[in-house]
């Protein structure tokens, strides 16, 4: 029978000896630009990236990453996509520094570290409530710092607080389930991840309200945690942190991918199973919580979820799938019922959405939110509808472009033919 191209599989051996020669090549040509680099004075560190971590009364997890320039600042209203586009390949071109001593301070509590060959570092610091560690307000956000090992180029890093008495935490993927991405059409996916910014990116319609409502929760008490997987890489964090910031969505620790060359990395594993990992972490880390799971039809969230219910039980609360096309039945829909079947035999409540709305309401009927935040998620979602599809906001844009060059060239002409001209 005759296989096609795409059907073939490289052996596991052959796979492997091709990816311990791409990772030792890496680390050959890592050390020998570090030399070069130490020899003309570069690749000190002078930024540290925090991003966002957390915290219980036990303890803080906290990580970043140590460069050796400051990333450019958020996005322009007049980006071009141009700018967008060179903006988005510095952020793959990041200059990280490895093998930097760094010290981490939090609630009297302090830790080393050192960042790994990529500059990622991270840093554990227990707590001990008898101390006094635990937090001095009910605010949700506190801020540790972290530095050099000698004391310099002190960051304060924002620490989300995690109590043991917030009832349920909030687990949600990114890509089209808060960001619409367009993972499925892979065109628009490349244009929306590499010419576009955290202004003209768009949110799914009524994600902002509706996950106030949750983090908010039934209770009002504002303290459910709210936590994000991606499969994105970690270059993205800041475009997905403007992103949250101007659209209002809740902040919370964002957990991305290293598509470095490290074992597992250059040859992308399949599937997304480093999202159930993070999901079995946080909810293994925090065991007085229930979790409520949000993702989409587009990529394997149903299935991940799903196991998620199959082995904590009822310590997930929801799990709730964004249809990425809710006008047709489509494979990925039966996809995800399948997956909602399997989950039926559980006391898990699992539900393929076609918006904010439905989840909304499905949440309210189990109390996890207040019913009176759901005319508010309404009106979000009509406001929503009303802005342009990222297709169409890019075949305007295009249009807006060519009409800017023909008159260009219509006044161009037109001045050459006067008198002076």
């Amino acid at each position: 029978m005759h296989r096609t191209p795409t059907s073939r599989r490289w052996p596991a051996a052959i796979r492997n000896q091709l990816e311990h020669w791409v990772i030792d090549a890496d680390d050959h040509l890592d050390v020998a630009w570090r030399r070069l680099d130490a020899r003309l004075g570069r690749g000190q560190p002078r930024h540290l990236a925090a991003y966002r971590g957390y915290a219980d009364e036990r303890g803080a997890e906290l990580f970043g990453r140590v460069l050796a320039e400051k990333p450019l600042g958020g996005p322009e209203d007049d980006d071009t996509w141009w700018d967008n586009l060179l903006n988005t390949y510095r952020r793959f071109e990041s200059d990280e520094v490895p093998g930097v001593g760094l010290r981490a301070h939090f609630r009297g509590a302090s830790v080393d570290a050192v960042s790994d060959h990529e500059g990622y570092y991270t840093a554990a610091l227990p707590l001990e409530p008898s101390s006094g560690a635990a937090p001095a307000t009910d605010a949700l956000w506190e801020n540790a710092t972290v530095t050099l090992a000698d004391g310099t180029l002190a960051t304060a890093q924002p620490v989300m607080q995690v109590r043991a008495d917030a009832g349920f935490g909030i687990i949600s993927d990114i890509d089209d389930t808060v960001l619409q991405s367009s993972i499925t059409d892979w065109k628009t996916a490349a244009q929306l991840t590499f010419l576009h910014n955290a202004r003209t990116r768009k949110p799914l319609e009524g994600v902002a309200q509706l996950y106030q409502a949750l983090q908010e929760g039934a209770d009002r008490s504002g303290r459910h945690p709210v936590f994000y997987v991606s499969s994105s890489p970690w270059n993205l964090y800041d475009l997905l942190e403007d992103f949250m910031d101007l659209n209002a969505i809740p902040c919370g620790p964002i957990f991305l991918r290293d598509l470095g060359t490290d074992t597992g990395k250059f040859i992308k594993t399949e599937g997304h199973g480093h999202k159930l990992e993070r999901a079995r972490t946080l909810i293994q880390r925090f065991p007085t919580l229930r979790w409520v799971l949000l993702g989409d039809s587009g990529q394997a969230d149903a299935e991940l979820y799903a196991e998620a219910a199959r082995e904590f039980g009822d310590r997930i609360a929801a799990i709730y799938i964004r249809d990425v096309d809710p006008g047709a039945e489509s494979p990925l829909d039966l996809k995800v019922d399948s997956f909602i079947e399997k989950v039926a035999g559980t006391s898990v409540p699992m539900l393929r959405s076609r918006d904010s709305l439905a989840i909304a309401d499905h949440a309210a009927g189990l109390g996890l939110i207040d019913r009176a935040r759901i005319p508010a998620i309404t009106a979000e979602v009509q406001r929503d509808r009303a802005r342009p599809t990222p297709g169409e906001a890019a075949t305007d844009e295009a249009a807006t472009q060519v009409k800017e060059q023909v008159e260009a060239s219509v006044d161009a002409a037109t001045g050459a033919g006067k008198p002076g001209g």
